[in-house]
């Protein structure tokens, strides 16, 4: 082979490496992606987030704490989330292993009958009757010119990632589920309570209206009214039991265990973080399991859409074999060597535009997951938001229903008062004013409810809970 042939082959083998290079994109995150306005009415610069705290240090309540850490060790939609995992781990490991070649081992006996006829020897002695014995390896390497496997390697390893980053979703929900229902199992708790002194003190201010009623003071409307009162307050116990008891079983659901009662501290020692710092919205990209999760999978179809460009060009593959054979076992090792080397490129040509619809179908799932994933950062900025705002106006009522309450009280004390000692007093006022005392304290108990479940919720909305 002259020089000028060497250079010519070379400039070809260049040539084709180059245009490798030029099939397959390397993965960057799109720069279409906004995260500046995802926080409405936030414009944090601190990258302080809450996030970063460990779900121990979030939650003071030590029985609390108890439960998280149980559902962590039994939910079993956590248990198939790493099962998720390990599924995608071995797909991984088959990725990384189809760089090197396969070797298969063949040993065979093979007993065959020939016709005479159909040998046409014309009569001569053949032996139509023979046992083959056969020993051998064979081996076939495909060459990763155009980048297929390396796509398929890394979409793999986005596959797997978006898995693990699933789990961790799975996780941070887990952890939001169970304190949620914890706080509002304390909370139905407090109401109880409360309720259950309420009708307490509605029995004996029934008593009192009788008494009241035998001096003329009072008609009996008054006392019917008192009576009703009493039931109103009796009415409301049944529905708050069987409120805690069906949060006690989804919390026991949660924990992966058959219903039960919960072991429980008091809504009125809850502590919360001093510092609710949200960070930057651009931090729910590394933080949120879910938009991460998204991304992965924006990244397998990234992957998916390279692999479909490499169909359209030649496969290099290389297959040997080699053994024994022969037809007498006991020369089985003499003169019985047998080797093949063959090495084939196949270029595509027609195949019923497989190809091309092929790389049409990746494209557009990888503009679906493009769109996926700026759904989830939308969604995610969206959660901050409310739970934020949930936050700021719980405490905005704190002050408020805690005048409304001590108002309330005092109404109900001074109507109360006036009703034993002036006959012009109506028992609707009283009544009117133990009502809405009632209500009231009610309804301090769901804004505290309110600004615990806002903190768990962003928490959870921020990416918290599973480092």
């Amino acid at each position: 082979m002259t020089n000028s042939s060497n250079k010519y082959i070379l400039m070809v083998i260049a040539a084709v490496l180059l245009s490798a290079c030029s099939i397959t994109k390397k993965y960057e995150r799109p720069t279409t992606l906004s995260t500046d306005k995802l926080y409405r009415d936030e414009a944090s610069t601190d990258s302080t987030t809450i996030a970063d705290m460990p779900w121990q240090s979030v939650f003071k309540d030590e029985k609390l704490n108890a439960l998280i850490q149980k559902g962590l060790d039994q939910n079993l939609n956590l248990k198939n989330a790493i099962e998720n995992i390990v599924q995608a781990r071995a797909s991984l490991r088959q990725s990384k292993l189809a760089y090197y070649p396969t070797l298969q081992l063949d040993a065979s006996t093979t007993h065959s009958k020939q016709s005479e006829a159909s040998l046409n020897f014309g009569g001569a002695n053949i032996n139509t009757l023979t046992t083959t014995y056969k020993l051998g390896l064979s081996t076939s390497w495909e060459a990763d010119i155009w980048g297929k496997l390396s796509s398929s390697k890394r979409a793999a390893l986005a596959t797997y990632l978006a898995t693990d980053a699933a789990k961790q979703a799975v996780q941070t929900q887990l952890i939001s589920d169970i304190a949620n229902n914890y706080f509002l199992l304390l909370a139905y708790d407090k109401q109880l309570k409360i309720t259950q002194e309420t009708l307490e003190s509605r029995i004996k201010n029934v008593a009192t209206i009788k008494d009241l009623k035998e001096g003329a003071i009072v008609t009996g409307a008054a006392v019917v009214q008192s009576e009703a009162n009493q039931h109103a307050a009796e009415v409301l116990i049944p529905d708050l039991k069987q409120s805690i008891r069906e949060t006690e079983n989804a919390l026991n659901i949660l924990l992966g265990q058959a219903p039960g009662p919960i072991e429980r501290g008091e809504l009125g020692t809850q502590i919360i973080p001093e510092n609710i710092a949200v960070g930057m919205p651009s931090q729910l990209l590394q933080n949120r399991p879910d938009v991460r999760q998204a991304e992965f999978n924006f990244r397998v179809a990234f992957e998916s859409t390279n692999l479909a460009k490499t169909y359209f060009y030649p496969s290099l593959t290389l297959t040997a074999s080699g053994g024994f054979s022969n037809l007498e076992l006991k020369d089985f090792f003499s003169n019985s060597i047998f080797y093949s080397i063959i090495g084939g490129l196949t270029q595509p040509i027609f195949n019923q535009g497989k190809n091309k619809l092929r790389l049409t179908t990746a494209q557009s799932q990888q503009l679906q997951a493009y769109n996926n994933f700026q759904q989830s950062l939308l969604t995610a900025g969206q959660e901050v938001s409310n739970a934020l705002y949930s936050y700021q106006m719980a405490v905005e009522k704190e002050d408020s229903r805690q005048k409304q309450i001590e108002a309330l009280e005092k109404a109900v004390d001074f109507t109360q008062q006036l009703l034993e000692y002036s006959s012009a007093t109506n028992y609707t006022d009283v009544l009117t004013s133990e009502q809405n005392l009632l209500a009231a304290q009610l309804s301090g108990i769901n804004d505290n409810l309110q600004k615990l479940q806002a903190v768990v919720n962003l928490y959870r909305a921020l990416g918290g809970g599973w480092k």
